[in-house]
């Protein structure tokens, strides 16, 4: 008759975390920041079929970095529970700060409850009205939650991105401009210049007369604002 070994809880927590640390830094890295006219999200994966930046509801967008068959679990599970809340509510009742609460929910009951965590860090923005109704909200792996202003980047080298964006990040920027910066802060860990057709971009649009705000950044856009 054989019997588990004793773990102390703190031990097995830790390693949960360092698994999921390990699996997550494996990954390339995303950029959400704010920009004049909203939010961009920006990621080097030169993927044109998996995205890692994608639209949940009318004005909320979702990016994943880590294990891409876990956060596309997320994203899906996200896009159902925001086109439920509408359709019972109203379109108006759909927040991101309700999604990242949802999706906080889930990764730690993941984390506690299951032999293996998600190798996952999720990115949820929205823009609502003016510039005071953006938001970013970043979930980690073990279900923390984080309200994040002007900028974030998440993945493997989030740490030396947000060293070089505090350093750069000016309030104000136009499209180009954050677009040109976001590129040259992700290759800047390895000094690499990074191509368009590596880049996949979106952007929640406030000033979109449509009521879908997120437009996928195409990579001949991306490619003209590269070069502008």
């Amino acid at each position: 008759m054989s019997f588990m070994p004793y773990v102390a809880p703190e031990q097995m927590m830790k390693d949960r975390s360092e698994y999921a640390h390990k699996g997550i830094a494996r990954g390339r890295s995303v950029i959400g920041l704010e920009y004049v006219d909203g939010l961009l999200f920006i990621a080097e994966n030169p993927s044109a079929t998996l995205h890692k930046i994608s639209e949940i509801y009318d004005q909320i967008a979702f990016a994943g970095v880590g294990k891409y068959s876990e956060f596309e679990d997320l994203r899906i599970a996200g896009i159902r529970l925001a086109d439920l809340r509408g359709f019972s509510y109203g379109r108006e009742d759909v927040k991101a700060r309700d999604l990242a609460n949802a999706y906080s929910q889930a990764l730690s009951n993941i984390f506690t409850q299951q032999m293996k965590p998600y190798e996952v860090e999720i990115l949820v923005g929205e823009v609502d009205g003016d510039a005071s109704g953006t938001a970013i909200y970043h979930v980690l792996f073990d279900g923390s939650v984080t309200d994040e202003h002007e900028f974030v980047a998440i993945g493997g080298h989030a740490e030396d991105l947000m060293d070089v964006l505090r350093s750069r990040f000016t309030a104000g920027w136009d499209l180009t401009t954050a677009v040109k910066t976001a590129v040259e802060v992700i290759g800047s860990p390895d000094s690499r210049t990074i191509e368009a057709d590596a880049i996949e971009a979106g952007v929640l649009d406030r000033t979109r007369s449509h009521r879908r705000k997120f437009r996928r950044l195409e990579e001949p856009e991306i490619a003209a604002l590269l070069a502008g």
